[in-house]
Formats: structure tokens, C-alpha cells, sequence
């Protein structure tokens, strides 16, 4: 290196601590990057590449730069890149300096630690997730939220439960220990590993007494049990890793992180990422889009933090009655009360993002229109009081009990700040006049100041009667006043000259050089105790922020009842009587979604009941297209949306309170990790069968499809059998399915029952009636579906040949299948090769040869007697 310059040494040197990020090179008004990290930014932010000498080999040096003043929206783009962002500042000042400048990193941007509101989704959170792997597959998941200081941590037991809580909190970022790095794709689920940056910690930082002693210092506690961590060795780990990473990146403080959340996944019902998918719980499967899911359906929030609080509902419903019937409570009477809702959400429309607010103020990197934010949303919280004042419900009581208005944080902001402060802090006009005495003092010294000049310009003009004079300013010389050439024999003896230009000449006088230095000084002056005052103000602000943080929460609660009352109002929703009971019924329940957003045709409401004695498992047929999977869907959403608290679309319910729910619902593979469909289907009922317990709810559409027939329905069936006969997983199930042999399952198995989707045929056309009806379907109507959706008139024509070919069973001459037969009644010679399957009467005779009928007992002979007259 010695042949470097001495800035480029300095930043390899600041560079080799920070390899795997983009380091911002602050080289006076710019952000310069240099090399790999240049030719890197250039690409993504489609910026100039350019150089500059001397490397180490005396090659150019690839650069790129932004300026520093207006770094954001570039750093932005990089971090939804996926790039990490160190920011390397000059932390002296150049005029003092002797030799280089110093510089260091004070803040690394990763796609985790995002704060600054334009990276920001509004309505979603921004998590960084730390996941670590204990002893006997025990894994440890605490995920944070910086911009809002949301910090959970929880255990769960095997990968699929780990990678369940990753998929639920979608987070943007993933901590794990550096010796996890080779095995991650061993453990991976599917497209979670997708738009995630994966950030690997050295594994001595997962050290039991450290973490522990991290965790202590931090939140000021004796030991991480005190925040409800009683035996999560793995859990501490995990969230003492973030703390560790904050250290690393942040360079500072993160005083708004006041609390760990510990939650255990038993307190709520459990939905793993495959069912999350399916149910397009928070989003489409088809575009990944909110609309269309049930999350939009409900989210009618006022505000940005009641929008991530609804999610997380969603994502989390709830399994304590008593606690369902709170929300409940809460929900029904602002339902019952326009006018409540109506003036909640005028209240509310005025307040901004506290949380973010919030974290932004603590971080100190908030600007004065925050501040002035955070104002106007607590002048709403009065009115809003008053509202809640009459309300009922112990939900809204507490509420209003739990919401501070923090007049004494709104009356320093309103006396501090201006209304419409300006963007930039370090170019004064944020502090509002009669805050402070001193400044006030300058500003009239800045205001008269000027005004001398003005009459100062004046008293010349007439004193040497130039009527062109000047006295003009610029950042070089201060102020001077300005004559042309040709009146400089009218100038005073007083004037001292300072510049010579082309036709005019520039001088001063100890009265303006005088005056000078006192408005100029007093301008910085302004500036520089603007900016301590604001400063000072924000810090104050920042006290409070315990205080804002729970005003905050409970107020995004209230938008969240608000909204479902909204939604439950307009939607016409009954309230569902949920208890700890085996039953789910359901009286004319509609698809949530589907109902809402299908306006061409009136959506057919159904019936469901479902038990652990009668009706445990409902085997449902029907064509396609007739609706059996948004039925089932359907059961599925309602008894989620009972469970986060809502209201139902039914005209009654009644909900015994689910564990889990799974879905195994359409085809998905795995290419990547050489998963077919098939495979990825086996392996979700796989973990279905493993899972699922007596207080779950089991959703399986055409199971088995992905394969041949004879295997299918082979599968499918015992998949059926395992559900009804194994006490450990007998799950309340709804199986639909085209293998009408499935039906004949409600024969010999008591708890199994068959319904179907009602269709009518005319015309050889069919009408989907939507109707679930007792009993099984006979046909598919596969065909008729094929016409509906524009397959050739000929290929419909000889599918229905080829379906009567093989229903009857017939074969033509020599041999051949009727299957094979042409619309000219001529069919191929019959082929010497033998028929990889058995035909039906030669398996029947096959099955009696090998009977020894006298040592049957009677009880064996009439099994065999059924199992030969299924195979006729």
C-alpha cells in the first residue's frame, strides 16, 4: 500500500471493516465509492462510472458519486437492491485538520435497519429476523422492527415450525450464526429465501453469558427471565444477536427499543407458511397483491401503525376465548354505533405514523416536520377521548384508559417549532419566534442589520451623488459597494478600494465593514442555535417516547376494532359464538373475499358442520369450477376471522376453538431443490398427518392427483382412513376430491360423511348451482368444463367418445379398447404386448383361485364377499 495516497489508503482501511457493505466515502460535498463498490452502485443506480488514478498498481481507480445533501433516495435504491450501506462521514472539520481529514463509519443501512418513511412500506413492517438452532432441533426466532421498535422473540421445536415464523413475519432481513451458512439450503423453505438478504454473525456472539449479559444491560433487568424469557435459551440468543448487530451498525443508541415481547406460539393458532399461502391470507397467490386477500378485505385503517397492527391479527389469531370475546365485545358495539365509528375515524384520519415517529425522534434522525407531525397528531387524541367517554366494552374502556395525550410534548413542540418548518436543520428558520430569548435578540440585530443596508445604500447615493451605487454581497468579500469607472472621481476620500473589475470598482468603508460582521455574525449565530435548540427540543421529545410508544399501540388497536366494525356493518357479519367445544357450524357462511369482489353473480351461501363424533371428516365432490375449493377456503377464513376477533359472513356460527389450520390446496414444485409437484404435495400432507391434533381444522383439495390413478386413489384413501382412525390427528377435515371412489369411505367408516357441489345438466350443457348438497357426485363433467373454457369442438366431441369407451368398458374386435376407437368405427390391430394391468374378470377369478374357503371363519368370509363385489 505504500505506493497509494494517503486517501486512498484510508478508505481501504475503512473499507476492510466493512467488506460485504457499499461504503459512502464522504469526500466534502460528495459520497464518493471506489472499485468493486463503485462498478457495483454505478450499475444499480444508473449513475456515471468513471476514475481516477493511482491503485496500488498504478492503474485508474473505478468512482462514482452522490451528493451527500441529497444521499437518501440513493441509498434507498441500494437497500432495496438488497445492499448493505456503510456511511462514512469526515467527523472534523477540514479547515483544522492537519494532514487527512479523519473519517469513520457512523451508520450502516441494511435492508433490516431501514427508518427514513420513503423506504417504507406504510402498512407492513420492516423486520430484521435472528433465527439460531439449539440442541434437539429447538429453534430460537426474535425478529425487530427499528423504525417502530417492535422486538419479539419466541421457540418453537423443528425446522417447519422455525420457517413457519419466518414466513409470518416476512422479514426483509435474516440473522444467522456464521457455521449455519453451509447447511441453509439444506433447511430452506421454497420461495422464503426470495428478495431476503442473509446476514451471518460470528458464532462466539451466541455465547450463552454474553447474550445474557446483553440482554441485561440493555433493558436494565437482572436476567432475560424478567421479561417473560423463563426457559428460552434459544430465544435470548436469538434476540441478543440483534442487539449485537444493532451495535455494530447503528454506532449509537437505540433508546426506543424499550421492550422484548415474548410470546409463545401455544397462545395463538398456529398457521404454517403452505396455509398462510393458500388462504392468501395477506396477500394474492396469483400477483402477491394485498387486494384480493383478506387482509384487504378488512383493512379499512385509519392510520398507517392500525394497519400493521391488523396484519399481525391476521397472521396471529388468537385460541384464548376470553380474550376473543373482549375483541368481540369491542367490535359489536362500535358495529351497533355509525356515529362512534364515524367520528373514531375523523379523529383518527389526522394521525400520523407514531411509531415511526417515534423511533425516528429517538434515533435522532428525525427532521422538524416530524416533530411538527407528531404535534397535529397528538391535538387529535382530545376529541378522540371524549369520543371513547361513553363506550362500554372493557376493550374500549381500557383503550381510552391506556391513551395519553402527552399535552406537555405537544405544547413544547407547538411552542418551539414553526408551523411549516423547512426541510434542512442546518439552514436556520425551524425555531419559532418568543421560544428563546437570545435568538429572538439576533433575529431583530439580523433584521435591522439588513435594513441598514439598505439605508446605508441610500445615504451614499445622495452623498456622492452616484445614482448607480451599490452595495451588493458575496460568500468572498462580504458586502462592498460597487461604482463604475466613469463616476470614480466622484468617490470619497473615505472609500477603500478592494477589487478592480472590467468597468466598475469595488470598496468598503468602516461603517459597512462594521455592520458587516455584526449581521453576518449574527446570522451563523442563528443558525448554529437553531439547530442546539432543536436539538434540545427533539431530545426532550425523545424522553417520552416510552409513554408515545403505548399511546401509539393502543390507539393502532382502536383503528384495528374500528375497522373490523366497518367492515362487519357494511358486510351484514353476525358475531360468532365462539367456545371450546368440538363444533363448527356454520349457517349460510359465504367466502369473504369472493362475496366482495365477485359483483357479476350473487354469491350461493352455504352450510358446514363439522365434529369429532358425527361429522369429523366431509368428503365433497363435485365438477370443477362448481366451487368446492372456495367452500372450503371459505370454512377456513370464517373460523380464522372468528378467532382474530371479527365478525363472520354468515348468518350464524358457532366455533370451538382451533389449534391449527392446514391447507394442502393446488400444485406447486420446488425445481431448485429437485421437488417435483408431487413430491411437494406427498410432503405437505406428510406434515399435515404429523401435525395435526383433534382441536385442528384440515383442508385437502385432490389429493393425490399428482400421480397415476390407482396410486392416487390409494393414497388419497388411506390419507382419508389416517385422518378418521388415528385418535392423535383426528382433525375436523374437509376433503374434496374427484376419486368418486372416495365416497364409498362414508360406508365403512362412521365419522365420514359425503356431500357435494349441485350442478344441473341441460342441454348437454352444465349450470353450477354452488349449492353443497348431501351425498357424492357421480360425474365430474370435466368435458363440459374443457368446453366452457375453449377447447376445440373436436377435441370436445372425441373426449366424450373416449369417456363412453372407457365407462362402458367395452372392447372392439381382436381386442382392442374402445378407447382406441375412431369416430369411422375402424380400430387398430390389437398389439401382441401383453397389458401392464390385469382386466377386471381376471382378477376376480385370480382372487377365488387362491381362497381356501374351509378354513374361512364367517366373519372373513363376508370381508372377502364385500371386497369381490367392489371388484365386479
Amino acid at each position: 500500500m505504500s505506493d497509494l495516497t494517503p486517501m486512498m489508503r484510508q478508505y481501504l482501511e475503512i473499507k476492510s471493516d466493512h467488506p460485504d457493505s457499499i461504503l459512502f466515502f464522504r469526500l466534502g460535498d460528495f459520497y464518493e465509492m471506489f472499485l468493486d463498490d463503485a462498478v457495483k452502485a454505478s450499475r444499480i443506480l444508473d449513475i456515471t462510472l468513471t476514475s481516477r488514478g493511482k491503485g496500488g498498481d498504478g492503474a485508474d481507480v473505478p468512482l462514482c458519486g452522490v451528493p451527500y445533501h441529497s444521499a437518501a433516495p440513493y441509498i434507498a435504491k441500494l437497500v432495496e437492491a438488497g445492499e448493505k450501506v456503510a456511511i462514512c462521514e469526515q467527523v472534523e472539520d477540514p479547515k483544522t485538520a492537519k494532514g487527512i481529514v479523519k473519517r469513520q463509519v457512523v451508520k450502516v443501512v441494511t435492508p433490516g435497519l431501514v427508518v427514513e418513511a420513503e423506504s417504507l412500506s406504510p402498512k407492513e413492517n420492516n423486520f430484521l429476523l435472528s433465527l439460531v438452532r439449539g440442541d434437539g432441533d429447538r429453534w430460537g426466532v426474535a425478529y425487530l422492527d427499528i423504525s417502530t421498535g417492535e422486538f419479539r422473540v419466541t421457540e418453537v421445536d423443528g425446522n417447519d415450525a422455525a420457517w413457519g415464523e419466518v414466513a409470518c413475519a416476512n422479514p426483509r432481513e435474516i440473522l444467522l450464526p456464521e457455521s449455519f451458512r453451509e447447511s441453509l439450503s439444506s433447511v430452506s423453505r421454497g420461495d422464503l429465501l426470495a428478495d431476503r438478504t442473509f446476514t451471518y454473525v460470528d458464532d462466539w456472539v451466541y455465547d450463552q453469558d454474553y447474550t445474557e449479559r446483553l440482554i441485561r444491560n440493555h433493558f436494565g433487568v437482572a436476567s432475560p427471565d424478567a421479561l417473560g424469557c423463563e426457559g428460552f435459551v434459544e430465544g435470548v440468543r436469538a434476540a441478543a444477536a440483534i442487539l449485537h448487530y444493532l451495535q455494530e451498525t447503528q454506532k449509537g443508541k437505540v433508546d426506543h427499543i424499550r421492550e422484548l415481547s415474548a410470546y409463545r406460539t401455544q397462545e395463538f393458532m398456529v398457521l404454517d407458511e403452505s396455509t398462510r399461502r393458500n388462504l392468501e391470507l395477506t396477500s394474492t397467490l396469483s400477483e402477491g397483491k394485498k387486494r384480493g386477500s383478506l387482509l384487504g378485505l378488512l383493512d379499512r385503517t385509519a392510520t398507517a401503525m392500525g394497519g400493521r397492527k391488523l396484519r399481525q391479527w391476521i397472521s396471529y389469531p388468537l385460541v384464548s376465548i376470553e380474550k376473543i370475546k373482549e375483541r368481540q365485545d369491542a367490535v359489536g358495539e362500535l358495529a351497533g354505533d355509525p356515529g362512534l365509528r364515524a367520528g373514531i375515524r375523523e379523529a383518527l384520519d389526522g394521525v400520523y405514523d407514531l411509531e415511526r415517529l417515534n423511533g425516528r425522534i429517538s434515533l435522532a434522525s428525525s427532521g422538524a416536520k416530524d416533530l411538527v407531525a407528531l404535534k397535529m397528531s397528538l391535538l387529535r387524541i382530545p376529541p378522540l377521548l371524549a369520543l371513547l367517554g361513553p363506550a362500554q366494552s372493557s376493550m374500549l374502556q381500557e383503550l381510552r384508559g391506556g391513551i395519553d395525550p402527552l399535552h406537555e410534548v405537544a405544547d413544547l413542540i407547538g411552542r418551539g417549532i414553526v408551523d411549516d418548518p423547512p426541510f434542512v436543520l442546518r439552514e436556520g428558520g425551524i425555531i419559532a419566534d418568543g421560544y428563546h430569548a437570545e435568538l429572538d435578540e439576533l433575529r431583530a440585530i439580523s433584521r435591522e442589520g439588513k435594513g441598514f443596508i439598505a439605508r446605508l445604500e441610500a445615504k451614499e447615493k445622495a452623498r456622492t451623488g452616484i445614482t448607480s451605487l451599490k452595495i451588493r454581497y458575496n460568500k468572498v468579500f462580504g458586502y462592498y459597494i460597487e461604482v463604475t469607472k466613469s463616476n470614480l472621481a466622484a468617490i470619497p476620500d473615505d472609500y477603500i478600494r478592494r477589487q478592480t473589475l472590467a468597468n466598475a470598482e469595488r470598496f468598503i468603508t468602516p461603517e459597512l465593514k462594521e455592520y458587516e460582521e455584526k449581521v453576518l455574525g449574527a446570522e451563523e449565530r442563528i443558525v448554529d442555535l437553531e439547530y442546539s435548540l432543536f436539538q434540545q427540543i427533539r431530545q426532550c421529545v425523545a424522553a417520552e417516547g416510552e409513554r408515545l410508544a403505548r399511546t401509539a399501540d393502543r390507539i393502532a388497536t382502536l383503528d384495528v376494532l374500528a375497522s373490523l366494525a366497518d367492515v362487519a356493518h357494511e358486510r351484514n357479519y353476525c358475531r360468532p359464538l365462539v367456545d371450546d367445544s368440538d363444533i363448527l357450524s356454520i349457517s349460510e357462511g359465504r367466502h369473504p373475499v369472493v362475496e366482495a369482489l365477485n359483483v357479476s353473480e350473487r354469491f350461493v351461501p352455504n352450510d358446514l358442520l363439522l365434529d369429532n363424533n358425527e361429522h369429523q371428516v366431509v368428503i365433497i365432490t363435485g365438477p370443477n369450477m362448481a366451487g368446492k375449493s372456495t367452500f372450503m377456503r371459505q370454512v377456513a377464513l370464517i373460523v380464522l376471522m372468528a378467532q382474530l376477533g371479527s365478525f363472520v359472513p354468515a348468518t350464524e356460527a358457532r366455533i370451538g376453538v382451533v389449534d391449527r389450520i392446514f391447507t394442502r390446496v393446488g400444485a406447486s414444485d420446488n425445481l431448485a431443490r429437485g421437488q417435483s409437484t408431487f413430491m411437494v404435495e406427498m410432503m405437505e400432507t406428510a406434515a399435515i398427518l404429523r401435525n395435526a391434533t383433534p382441536k385442528s381444522l384440515v383442508v385437502l383439495d385432490e389429493i393425490g392427483r399428482g400421480t397415476s390413478t390407482f396410486d392416487g386413489v390409494s393414497i388419497a384413501w388411506a390419507v382419508a382412513e389416517y385422518l378418521h382412525d388415528t385418535d392423535r390427528c383426528a382433525a375436523k377435515t374437509l376433503f374434496a376430491t374427484h376419486y368418486h371412489e372416495l365416497t364409498e369411505l362414508a360406508v365403512t367408516r362412521s365419522k365420514i360423511k359425503n356431500c357435494n357441489v349441485a350442478v344441473k345438466e341441460w342441454n348437454d350443457q352444465v349450470i353450477f348451482l354452488r349449492k353443497i348438497v348431501e351425498g357424492g357426485a357421480s360425474h365430474s363433467y370435466g368435458i363440459q368444463v374443457g368446453r366452457l373454457a375453449g377447447l376445440p369442438a373436436e377435441v370436445v366431441e372425441r373426449a366424450k367418445e373416449i369417456l363412453h369407451n372407457l365407462e362402458t368398458g367395452e372392447y372392439a374386435e381382436g381386442g382392442v379398447p374402445r378407447i382406441a376407437k375412431g369416430k369411422r368405427g375402424v380400430a387398430p390391430k390389437a398389439s401382441p404386448q401383453l397389458s401392464l394391468f390385469e382386466q377386471g374378470e381376471d382378477l376376480l377369478r385370480k382372487r377365488l383361485s387362491g381362497l381356501n374357503i374351509s378354513s374361512l371363519t364367517p366373519l372373513e368370509a363376508l370381508n372377502i364377499l364385500d371386497e369381490l363385489k367392489r371388484m365386479v
